[in-house]
């Protein structure tokens, strides 16, 4: 029996793996291979609220790149 492919950037497993990482951005980015910036935006665009903490640091940029794909329906460097 082969195990099943799991995409990292769907939903459910990037909440997991966010509560996995104790909920802290700058760790899940490390887990991702990614800069803070990214996973910020892919949380926002998930619509994955980010951590009171997170929030305080990263609230600014977060609540920006959700407007951004809220506006535009998708991520645009």
């Amino acid at each position: 029996m082969q195990p099943r492919e799991v995409d990292p950037t769907d939903e459910r497993v990037l909440e997991r793996n966010y509560d996995y990482a104790q909920r802290n951005v700058r760790l899940l980015a490390m887990w991702y291979e990614c800069d803070v910036e990214q996973m910020l935006v892919l949380l926002a665009e998930h619509g994955i609220e980010l951590s009171r903490n997170d929030r305080l640091e990263f609230g600014t940029q977060y609540r920006a790149a959700r407007d951004r794909f809220e506006r535009d329906g998708e991520w645009t460097h």
